[in-house]
């Protein structure tokens, strides 16, 4: 392999010749060989946004020369639409303030603007850091990154996802919407419901948790650009900061404006840890539902066997014709990992020290792990398992007419010591419910029959 050799202010680095990045890459490739987690290319992306942008306001504000800022513009988009995603190998376990990754963007941007223009990879007629990360710092840069990338992967692509899984789940609602069965609470026999009303409650659930989401995704809006190191504007002019927060918005479609407290957003990450509480939120939410879906479908012949769940492969290696709710168990695995990853984004925004958060890849890096997982998650469990998902209305029947639950109706009428008496002497004796109440004397089968009609139990039954 051929080698050029580029020097930073620590003396000089061997890169391999193909590569675009400059000596900092290699000294953080040569120096944090941790795991296998490469940054997201999201964020990278989203930085070569910022140095597109920087570019242009640099050369408007008459900062850097025309011809550096139109090849380090057009290189900038040459990232953002993938071309040079090999040249991005760093690990996410490197620098806290994620230096490295924004001195990688910056070398790929400007060793490509360089070639662009006729020079050689490595001769700083771009330079770096005067050129491409003029009045910036990794410190506002960085953040200003982690907010755009995470924000739109949230409107672009998790609220999309969820909007689908809210759409399935009103459709079950309106197709079960007339099926009655019995309701359960503490896993144990209660009254009846609608199996429409009981999936009313999950469409509840995701719709609160998406209004959430969105709501909390848009303090991710004002970005730390302009602050610099420590959030004075160091190094930059007044202007840079609102024309660079105004050109990104253009070019992101989304409203995105300078942060009006560059310290805090450079200093904190509050306004991500709150949106991986919303991200907690819908897993514990989604844990709920798919757990609820995998008992109600339990079976067929020895569980509750209410639904009836797809069979997308065979579920056993041992026992023929076994199917498994495979769907609902790897969705759920999905909301205990992004449990876990709210966890560390926590302990990572607690890390704020004086004047700079040093957490910042673990906490992008957890939040746009969720965010995929949690997408990915609802719409392979929404098309493979909640879309074709099946009642058994003869076993929910079966199981509706055999439930002494159904002695609540009789408590208004006869008292809650009488009913208790005929529920458990009905278990007792292994009779119906109709047979003990006819037996001790509260009432006729008539009465009975008038009283207990489990479809009249999912509503209001009396009169005010």
């Amino acid at each position: 392999m051929a080698y050029r050799k580029e020097s930073d202010t620590l003396g000089e680095v061997s890169i391999p010749s193909e590569k675009l990045w400059g000596a900092q890459t290699q000294r953080s490739l040569e120096n944090f060989k941790i795991g296998s987690d490469l940054m997201p290319y999201e964020v990278v992306k989203a930085l070569a946004l910022v140095k597109e942008c920087a570019a242009q306001v640099n050369e408007d504000l008459g900062l850097l020369d025309r011809e550096k800022s139109r090849w380090i513009q057009q290189a900038a988009r040459e990232v953002q639409s993938g071309g040079l995603k090999g040249h991005f190998p760093l690990s996410v376990w490197q620098t806290g303030s994620g230096t490295q990754t924004n001195m990688n963007v910056n070398e790929v941007i400007a060793n490509r603007a360089i070639q662009l223009s006729g020079g050689q990879s490595g001769d700083k007629s771009i330079h770096p850091n005067d050129d491409v990360n003029q009045s910036q710092s990794s410190n506002d840069t960085f953040p200003s990154a982690m907010k755009i990338a995470v924000y739109c992967l949230i409107r672009e692509n998790l609220l999309e996802s969820l909007s689908l899984f809210e759409k399935t789940l009103l459709e079950k609602e309106k197709e079960f919407a007339d099926i009655v069965k019995i309701g359960r609470t503490h896993l144990m026999d209660a009254v009846p419901l609608t199996l429409g009303q009981e999936f009313s409650g999950y469409r509840e659930q995701i719709r609160a948790v998406k209004e959430a989401i969105t709501q909390i995704s848009h303090a991710l809006l004002k970005l730390p650009l302009g602050g610099t190191a420590v959030g004075t504007w160091l190094n930059t002019t007044p202007d840079f900061a609102k024309k660079v927060c105004k050109s990104i918005a253009k070019k992101a479609g989304h409203p995105f404006e300078s942060a009006g407290n560059k310290f805090a957003e450079i200093a904190a990450h509050d306004s991500l840890v709150a949106l991986s509480g919303g991200l907690r939120g819908l897993a514990v939410a989604v844990m709920k539902i798919v757990n609820d879906i995998r008992l109600l479908g339990s079976g067929p012949r020895a569980g509750l066997g209410e639904l009836r769940l797809p069979a997308r492969e065979p579920g056993s290696s041992i026992m023929p014709g076994k199917v498994n709710p495979t769907q609902c168990e790897a969705l759920s695995m999905v909301c205990a990992q992004v449990m876990g990853c709210d966890v560390s984004v926590g302990i990572g925004g607690s890390m704020g020290h004086l004047e700079l958060n040093a957490f910042k890849p673990l906490i992008v890096y957890n939040l746009i792990t969720s965010i995929h997982l949690l997408a990915d998650g609802l719409n392979s469990f929404r098309k493979n398992c909640l879309s074709d998902l099946q009642p058994d209305k003869k076993r929910i029947q079966n199981l509706m007419e055999n439930s002494l639950m159904l002695v609540t109706s009789l408590t208004p009428h006869i008292g809650y010591d009488k009913a208790a008496q005929i529920a458990k002497s009905a278990h007792k004796r292994g009779t119906t419910l109709k047979s003990e109440a006819v037996r001790l004397g509260y009432l006729t089968e008539k009465e009975f029959d008038r009283l207990i009609r489990p479809q009249d139990m999912t509503q209001p039954n009396l009169k005010g």
